[in-house]
């Protein structure tokens, strides 16, 4: 290359991004030096690169956890699903601090419903009567978990800032029909912190399919809740620990920032 020839930038992430310019292409990346942080988790303590780890916020929704949401409305103790907030308002801060991005995964569904099968509507609405997805709440009309609606909006206790990232699911997994593996993926994230509810349901299956695809995932125990029974949430945790990643408590990861 000569002194004077300039490459451009190319890529949406200073994580993965090209040098080019009309004579030549750079396809090297930038690696950053790893940034390791221990942690006490189970079933072992675990080192992690802060530089390649992202928290995962999934479901802090007002129909999942709200008083006056979805899930209240028909009956449903959302007095669990509560339960992550304070938490969440004391990590959040201190990861985004750490230079960790903040992903809202969110149920977002689209308002002609295309992308949902019957099977997964029935799951929601199994007589066919009642209010399922995308019907109106019974307070304030806002149809149940639809992209843009009240009903799908992340708890007001939770503020998202502008540099997180934002992602619609719609499925329990977060991985399915969604941009989410192709954001991880230009971000050059290899390690994902995990919260939010249900945790025996949306939580565990988008951890799940995370571990699937190779990412080393962590569930942050005080960060996420379930309205199921507390055996659900027992097995969760024990599966979490023997099959799929590690567990441990925010505090645990608040220390080690510190």
């Amino acid at each position: 290359m000569t002194g004077h020839e300039v490459l451009h930038p190319l890529g949406s992430s200073a994580r993965n991004r090209w040098q080019v310019n009309a004579r030549r292409a750079s396809l090297l990346r930038e690696r950053p030096a790893p940034r390791p942080l221990h942690l006490a988790a189970l079933p072992k303590p675990v080192e992690i690169d802060l530089g390649r780890t992202a928290v995962i916020v999934i479901d802090m929704q007002n129909d999942f956890c709200h008083p006056q949401g979805w899930l209240a409305g028909i009956g449903v103790d959302v007095a669990p699903a509560r339960a992550p907030i304070a938490p969440l308002v004391r990590l959040l801060p201190a990861l985004r601090a750490a230079g960790l991005p903040v992903i809202w995964l969110n149920w977002g569904n689209r308002p002609d419903q295309l992308n949902l099968s019957p099977a997964l509507l029935h799951v929601y609405k199994p007589t066919g009567l009642g209010t399922g997805l995308g019907d109106p709440l019974a307070g304030n009309g806002a149809p149940v978990l639809q992209a843009g609606s009240w009903a799908a909006q992340t708890v007001d206790e939770l503020v998202p800032e502008a540099a997180d990232i934002h992602v619609d699911k719609y499925r329990m997994s977060g991985f399915w029909d969604t941009p989410l593996d192709s954001i991880l993926r230009n971000l050059d994230l290899t390690t994902l912190l995990f919260a939010g509810v249900n945790a025996d349901q949306c939580v565990l299956c988008t951890l799940q399919d995370a571990n699937f695809l190779g990412y080393d995932c962590l569930l942050l125990e005080d960060c996420c809740a379930t309205t199921s029974p507390a055996f659900c949430m027992a097995a969760t945790l024990y599966n979490v620990r023997q099959c799929f990643g590690f567990t441990l408590h925010s505090r645990a990861l608040l220390d080690a920032l510190a």
